[in-house]
């Protein structure tokens, strides 16, 4: 029989307020865009190893679909855009005692085909704004509390877009950038292991969608990338942006200099 993975209903109850030797041990991650590509993928590897992780996305059914049958994943469906939402999230995460990882990975890849920037309309820019930007800023807010206590890890999923000028991709490029920003500076504040990590091209949806009749059948898969950023929770690497595919040569030299 296959096993629905669990909804998590909110409560009154703040378990990240339990004196710290009631708190639990098991590792908790909260990965936004968890229903596809590198989220799906990330929240399947971090509940293989042991980790309880909260994941979101706006296809409901597309979501539990993704990870029915999984233990240790707790699927909340919903609009990060939606302050409610967020604050839903961030009940969950409380409920859950602790929180270890944050990965804003949910993004808006903006009007397609991919226009010019000049061409794409006010509102379009506001809505990729606030997935890409806005709403990850919010949302760490809300947690920074439980974030710093436990010593956790901030990771954005940034894009080449993010540091190029590529044709097309201004919208989105713009907001990546400003994530990556935002990350650095959210962490420099609050004392955090911060990342913003480009993946690289994938074989994802949101890749074809930015490449409509192309064939991205020899772009690496989500799963490939996964161990990239699994090697930066325990590094202890300084804060900053990086190529995933890097990720391991920035280690040997962080060791080597130690």
């Amino acid at each position: 029989m296959t096993t629905k993975p669990h909804i998590q209903q909110p409560s009154d109850q703040h378990p990240s307020d339990r004196h710290p030797s009631d708190r639990p041990t098991t590792p908790v991650a909260l990965v936004t865009g968890g229903s596809t590509g590198l989220g799906r993928s990330l929240v399947h590897v971090l509940a293989a190893t042991g980790w309880r992780v909260i994941t979101t996305a706006r296809n409901a059914a597309e979501l539990e679909e993704a990870h029915s049958g999984r233990v240790g994943i707790t699927v909340r469906p919903g609009d990060l855009r939606s302050a409610d939402h967020r604050s839903a999230l961030a009940q969950t995460v409380r409920e859950h005692g602790r929180l270890d990882l944050l990965v804003h990975n949910a993004s808006d890849l903006g009007p397609t085909p991919l226009p010019p920037l000049a061409d794409v309309r006010p509102e379009q820019l506001h809505d990729v704004l606030e997935v890409n930007l806005v709403a990850p800023i919010a949302l760490t807010s809300l947690l920074l509390p439980l974030l710093s206590r436990d010593n956790g890890v901030l990771l954005s999923l940034s894009s080449d877009a993010a540091v190029e000028h590529y044709p097309g991709w201004g919208a989105y490029g713009a907001s990546k950038a400003a994530l990556d920003h935002a990350t650095l500076t959210l962490a420099a504040e609050n004392q955090l292991r911060g990342y913003a990590v480009d993946p690289g091209d994938m074989r994802t949806r949101m890749h074809q969608a930015a490449f409509p009749g192309e064939d991205i059948s020899d772009r690496p898969s989500p799963e490939s990338v996964v161990p990239h950023l699994l090697a930066l929770i325990p590094s202890g690497l300084a804060s900053g942006r990086y190529r995933a595919a890097d990720i391991d040569a920035s280690l040997l030299v962080e060791g080597a200099a130690r």
